[in-house]
This record gives structure tokens, sequence and C-alpha cells, in this order.
């Protein structure tokens, strides 16, 4: 496989491979998540999505609390295709937490009182708007940071990041997850990022930004294991039911 594919997509492809080979079957458990990242030296993030990945396609399943279970032994598309689900929502934090970080650092000693204001209005959109409007209020306080370093290739990197989230399956599947699971704007940390802008600080508004989607990241991680957990919860009462029914004929 060539260099320029993604990891998280290397990762699939080997997984995916295996059990088509025969491997890993139908019912097998495969090993632990900690396991698989140790194996294929990667970070949780990276494994995670392309787990994601691989449940997209049907071939694994993970249940809460019994592991990682392989539901399908063959990938729905042609046998010489590769499995490409674009930028994957880890990949996309990953990028923005760099870049961001540093157009932050940029910023607080380019940034004017106007857009300063702007900032503070678009705190505030956060605070008091519904899910998908504070959404957009998210977008564009974001890019207000970007368009205040005065770096159109800046501006144009981090909007592009931005826009990926919509373009790309693999990322618009994680962020559903992460949104049913309560993902929203963080406005305490983006108040600590406006602070560092306010003072004209870059180093702090660098580390208030990288921390910022830092934790958006492990909300992510939580997200995609807490929505495992809800569904061993409700296939359990389906079954509790089910046995129910039976004993009350």
């Amino acid at each position: 496989m060539s260099d320029n594919v993604k990891l998280y997509r290397k990762i699939a492809d080997s997984v995916a491979d295996a059990i088509e080979a025969g491997q890993y079957k139908l019912g097998d458990r495969l090993p632990t998540e900690r396991e698989l990242a140790e194996q294929f030296g990667v970070s949780r993030p990276t494994l995670r999505e392309a787990m994601i990945a691989l449940e997209m396609l049907g071939m694994i399943e993970a249940r809460h609390g019994l592991g990682i279970y392989v539901t399908g032994n063959t990938r729905p598309v042609a046998p010489s295709a590769e499995i490409d689900f674009e930028i994957g929502a880890f990949e996309l934090i990953e990028a923005r937490r760099l870049f961001e970080g540093e157009a932050a650092a940029l910023a607080a000693t380019s940034i004017s009182d106007e857009q300063i204001e702007g900032l503070e209005a678009l705190l505030q959109r956060m605070h008091e708007e519904e899910e998908l409007s504070g959404e957009d209020a998210d977008r564009e306080f974001h890019l207000t940071i970007a368009r205040a370093t005065g770096n159109g290739a800046i501006i144009a990197t981090i909007e592009n990041l931005w826009d990926w989230r919509n373009r790309s399956p693999l990322a618009r599947n994680i962020l559903t997850r992460a949104r049913g699971m309560g993902l929203e704007p963080r406005i305490v940390e983006h108040r600590r990022v406006v602070d560092a802008l306010k003072a004209r600080d870059p180093a702090t508004a660098r580390q208030a930004m990288r921390d910022h989607l830092e934790r958006v990241i492990d909300h992510l991680l939580h997200a995609t294991e807490t929505e495992a957990v809800q569904r061993a919860q409700q296939e359990t009462k389906a079954r509790r039911s089910a046995i129910a029914k039976r004993v009350a004929i």
C-alpha cells in the first residue's frame, strides 16, 4: 500500500484483509483496542477511527463489556477497491489543534478591538442558541480568529478543515454520534481563548486553543464509547422484554 494512504485506513485495510483471509471468522472477537493500538503502533484516536470505518462497512461491531466482534467477512465493494472514507474526525481535530493553535498565537499580535467584540458576541450566541445555530457560531468563532491573523493562507486552511467535517462520511458519522452524546460548543474553553487574545498574549492563546481542541478529541473518544454502552443497554432491555413475554405466555 502506498505511503500516502491515511494511517487509519491502513489499519482498517489490514484488519479487513485479516477478516477476509479467515484469520478472524464471523462471530470471532478481535483483540482489544489497546492491543490493536499497540500492534499497529498508533494512537487511540487513530485506532478508534479505523474501527468505526469498519463498523460503517458492516464488518465489525463493538459490544460494550464484551469486545469487538466480526459481523461481516467481506467488504461491500469490489475486491480491488480500497476502503476510503476520506478524512476522519480525529484527523481533522488533530490538524485543527496544530493549525488553530498557531493561528491563535498569531492573532493575539494583531487582533482588533472590533474582532474581540465579535468574538464576545459569538460566545453569547453559543450560550443562547439551539444546537445547529450554536455550531454555526462555533465555526464563525474559529474563523474570526483565523481572519484576525491577516494571513490568507491560514484563513483558507482553517476554513477548509471546517468544511471537511461535512464532506467526509467518516468525519460526519463520528461527529453525528458525538452530537447525540451532547457535544456542543464549550463556552468556558472558548472564553479562555478570548481572554488570552484580549491580553494580546500569544503563548497563552496558543495553549488555550490547543487545550480546547484536545478536550474535543477526548469527548469524541468518550462519545463513541458511550454509544456502545447505550447500544448494549438497549439490547439487554430488549432481551429481558422478550423473556418476560415468553414467561407470561
